[in-house]
């Protein structure tokens, strides 16, 4: 069951099978109707509404589709810290964990298997650190090609440990990638990239913004955004 409240500060917020969550109201030039969605992590509502709608109205928008969040709450990926035996997903791959305590503290990969040493209990935290170091190259690699495609100057690339979203730029050029989408494959992890570049010329998601982001990426977005939409949650069942 799901009720709507507001909470301190008159934020709007949900109950989601014992949760709150918090409503987000992102109001967009573009936007001819309500839309809802749940966060990839489950942490949040959306609801997106042209920008003359009232937060009242997306509010009881989110209170009328209950069941439907009910649903996509329970489809949610649970949480699985990576162990030893278990996998890791590395652009798209999925890599075996081994243990062996004579092996150094900090991970290595080999072919399909990651190798670690030292405590167990501090597995995930280690391999959330190698994956956030091998991040941050591939995703300016990423920047620095599709700046140069754009004609605009490479920015700089942050990570980010967003739970709400992907990619950002902010008004000042800076790029922050989300560092889970090293799990993703390369092909999503490149598109979430190109989007962020071609915000550097529009900052906006205008037909001039889709048509340089068509350009400058060179694949299949309705393909890359289907899979991070499907799969895109579970990137966040490992390390939460």
């Amino acid at each position: 069951m799901i009720d709507w409240l507001l909470g301190r500060g008159q934020h709007p917020e949900i109950r989601v099978a014992g949760r709150v969550l918090p409503i987000a109201i992102i109001r967009h030039a573009t936007a001819r109707r309500m839309i809802l969605r749940l966060s990839p992590d489950g942490s949040e509502v959306r609801v997106t509404l042209p920008r003359w709608g009232r937060t009242a109205e997306a509010v009881a928008f989110a209170h009328s589709r209950s069941d439907w969040l009910a649903r996509q709450a329970e489809a949610l990926p649970r949480s699985t810290p990576p162990a030893c035996g278990g996998t890791l997903q590395f652009r798209g791959r999925s890599l075996l964990i081994r243990h062996d305590v004579s092996h150094p503290r900090k991970p290595n990969s080999s072919g399909d298997t990651v190798t670690l040493g030292g405590p167990a209990e501090t597995i995930p935290a280690r391999l959330q650190r190698w994956l956030e170091e091998q991040a941050l190259p591939l995703f300016a690699a990423d920047a620095a090609e599709y700046a140069q495609t754009a004609g605009v100057p490479m920015p700089p690339v942050r990570l980010s440990r967003a739970r709400r979203r992907w990619g950002s730029c902010s008004s000042d050029g800076v790029l922050r990638l989300n560092w889970r989408l090293v799990q993703a494959p390369d092909c999503v992890r490149r598109s979430v990239v190109a989007h962020e570049i071609a915000h550097l010329v529009h900052f906006d998601h205008s037909p001039q913004f889709h048509a340089l982001l068509e350009r400058i990426y060179g694949g299949d977005l309705t393909q890359a955004n289907a899979w991070l939409k499907a799969s895109g949650p579970g990137l966040y069942a490992s390390f939460g």
